[in-house]
């Protein structure tokens, strides 16, 4: 963490020194006033500068990058990384020749990966940003695989009449399956157990 006490004739002249050393604009910093100052006599005598600690925030894109990298690296996995926000998300994409590596079994690595890199995250911002990490589209496949999945075996339930569950998975993927059979006519859907066990069941309406 950068910090720079500059002073001034007036605290916005403190303030403006301090950016011009950190090499960066207001918005990036947090501002303390040590001391107001004081003009004194005619401006000369008995006149005392302002003081101000003014220390650059932590940017935390940069942060997700660099821990997402560093980890990257340990494992011996090369990887681009590219972020954006939007609002209160952060969405990191992962490019890489092992993307395997990055996804694991189910997602249980990328999973991982995406908790430890919010968890971050958060230390850096004001307010809480939720981070969206994905590898090679890998969420978008997911999802249409769990869209499937979910429709194929809606039929079967509702053929049978008998109620079926599916195995534990992360709450974001039983949204999926909640979410793509929510209006469905015969079938509904609901969740059992306790993480990380817990797991959709799809069931009758009648």
């Amino acid at each position: 963490m950068k910090q720079v006490t500059a002073t001034g004739q007036t605290v916005e002249m403190a303030v403006q020194s301090a950016l011009n050393e950190l090499k960066t604009t207001k918005d990036r910093v947090e501002i303390k006033i040590i001391d107001e100052g004081k003009r004194g006599l005619l401006g000369i005598f008995g006149s005392r500068p302002a003081i101000v600690k003014v220390t650059l925030k932590t940017d935390p894109v940069a942060e997700a990058k660099k821990f997402l990298q560093t980890i990257c690296d340990e494992m011996d996995i090369p990887v681009v990384i590219h972020v954006r926000t939007d609002n209160l998300f952060m969405h990191i994409d992962l490019e890489s020749e092992k993307a395997a590596l990055l996804i694991g079994k189910r997602g249980h690595t990328l999973n991982a990966l995406q908790t430890l890199t919010q968890a971050l995250v958060n230390r850096y911002t004001d307010h809480y940003m939720s981070v969206i990490l994905d590898v090679e589209n890998y969420r978008r496949k997911r999802e249409e695989k769990l869209t499937e999945l979910a429709e194929r075996l809606a039929k079967k339930v509702a053929r049978e009449k008998k109620p079926y569950s599916l195995e534990p998975m992360p709450s974001y993927e039983r949204k999926i399956i909640h979410s793509a059979l929510a209006g469905h006519p015969e079938v509904t859907t609901y969740s059992v157990g306790e993480e990380p066990k817990r797991h959709l069941v799809i069931t009758p309406k009648n």
